[in-house]
């Protein structure tokens, strides 16, 4: 009876440690300077907030087409970037995002390093935001239509699209390998490449919120799909 005791006695005691554990984990992962949020949570986040320091650290171009509203637009690969965050208040949160999260993950680390306490990166960026947006009214959309685009897609040959950006870094490493495909598979497969910033309607119409994307169409009909760096030999694999 009495090592039965015992054994229940340390039963009790690792479950509770375990348990303590569990929770300090939990609170010491939420006090983290950086946190990559979810939109739902981002946004309400801001709307707690009085006059919210809010930073799109994508280029003037991207941010002119379209930005949460009452974003700042400073830049992270412009050459003053550092010098203009450095205006901010550090003792009070600062929210950053850009078009799928690469760019802002690296501006909320050297937001962390000049000494700023409280950074809010969304995740996904602003394609995976549902939420309140201002455009450019005297930005003219541009590019493909889901009509014009079906036509591209509608042939007796395999046809590849690749959607990417000039500041997609991903995009950019597999650019050359596309490029070099393109050559190789001419006349017997089309291996189009779409810039998704200039097929931004086209691209929410298709519920493509990341970059870059592989799309495979037999027919004029999607056979496969792939988002996010996809290695040479692994596409060649598909095709």
């Amino acid at each position: 009876m009495k090592k039965l005791l015992s054994l229940l006695s340390i039963t009790i005691f690792l479950v509770s440690c375990q348990g303590k554990t569990s929770k300090s984990d939990a609170n010491l992962e939420a006090n983290q300077p950086i946190q990559t949020i979810s939109g739902i949570d981002y946004e309400a986040k801001l709307l707690s907030l009085k006059n919210p320091q809010l930073i799109d650290v994508r280029t003037p171009e991207e941010y002119a087409v379209e930005h949460l509203q009452n974003a700042t637009n400073i830049d992270w690969n412009g050459n003053d970037f550092t010098a203009k965050v450095e205006k901010l208040d550090k003792s009070k949160p600062v929210f950053v995002y850009c078009k799928v999260g690469g760019r802002s993950s690296q501006a909320a680390d050297k937001l962390l390093e000049l000494g700023f306490k409280e950074i809010y990166n969304l995740d996904g960026g602003i394609m995976k935001w549902k939420g309140k947006k201002t455009a450019n009214s005297d930005v003219i959309p541009t590019g493909l239509s889901v009509s014009e685009y079906d036509k591209l897609i509608n042939s007796d040959k395999k046809v590849i699209i690749n959607f990417s950006a000039k500041w997609c870094a991903p995009c950019k490493k597999m650019e050359p390998y596309l490029l070099k495909m393109q050559e190789e598979l001419k006349g017997k497969i089309s291996l189009i490449r779409l810039d998704a910033d200039e097929n931004k309607s086209l691209l929410e119409s298709m519920k493509i919120d990341g970059l870059p994307v592989i799309l495979i169409y037999e027919n004029g009909k999607e056979t496969w799909r792939h988002l996010g760096y996809l290695p040479e030999e692994d596409l060649r694999e598909k095709i």
